[in-house]
């Protein structure tokens, strides 16, 4: 059984050939096909989930709006910000997709537990979250589609980016949510991207090996 996994580092691309793609490998894929993990940046596009309500969008200005075939509401990609999709045949793992979703949240939490960044998931607001004072700051956010018992889309990171264009969207759907990233909180300049990159495959190949049945 190909429960190995084929990890793509693609750089920075557009995000609707990206999406065309992880379509079409879901739709073509077979149970001999391998999973794999494609890690992407894309240039700046806000992207409606399929329950996305338009009001959430405040101001978009003149950054793309994509209507995707994801779950979750609207949120922002642009570079400086990590994106997995993780394309994975649940159904020959034996896993649902809200344990995907857990597996993909407790990476990012272990993801920035290892530059000493506490974080956490929440029950009932999919993405991860750090504390500061009195709020909790989003710093993860996910949205994922199954076809065929096949998951894809996934998770997005912020890490270095510019967060202004959050202010011009609820951020998935949430009104006066903040955003955050990582190097608002880490203790040393300068941040290896590759070596985040590196970090988080790592640890969801580790945690799809224990969850696998």
């Amino acid at each position: 059984m190909p429960l190995d996994i084929d990890v793509h580092y693609l750089g920075l691309q557009d995000y609707q050939t990206v999406w065309q793609s992880m379509s079409d490998f879901t739709d073509t894929r077979t149970s001999d096909d391998q999973d794999q993990i494609w890690l992407v940046q894309h240039p700046p596009v806000f992207t409606q989930g399929q329950a996305g309500k338009p009001d959430h969008l405040l101001n978009p200005g003149s950054i793309p709006v994509i209507q995707s075939d994801r779950g979750g509401q609207v949120t922002y990609h642009g570079p400086g910000q990590l994106v997995v999709y993780p394309l994975i045949d649940l159904r020959r793992r034996g896993m649902g997709v809200r344990e995907m979703v857990s597996l993909l949240e407790q990476a990012a939490v272990e993801l920035l537990a290892h530059f000493d960044i506490a974080a956490f998931a929440k029950a009932d607001a999919p993405g991860v979250y750090i504390q500061q004072r009195d709020r909790d700051d989003k710093i993860a956010s996910l949205g994922l589609r199954v076809r065929k018992g096949c998951c894809f889309h996934g998770m997005s990171i912020n890490i270095d980016m510019d967060l202004s264009p959050f202010d011009l969207i609820n951020p998935c759907g949430y009104s006066g949510l903040r955003m955050t990233q990582l190097s608002e909180h880490v203790a040393f300049a300068g941040i290896d991207y590759k070596e985040v990159e590196a970090i988080l495959v790592n640890i969801i190949r580790d945690k799809l090996s224990i969850a696998t049945r």
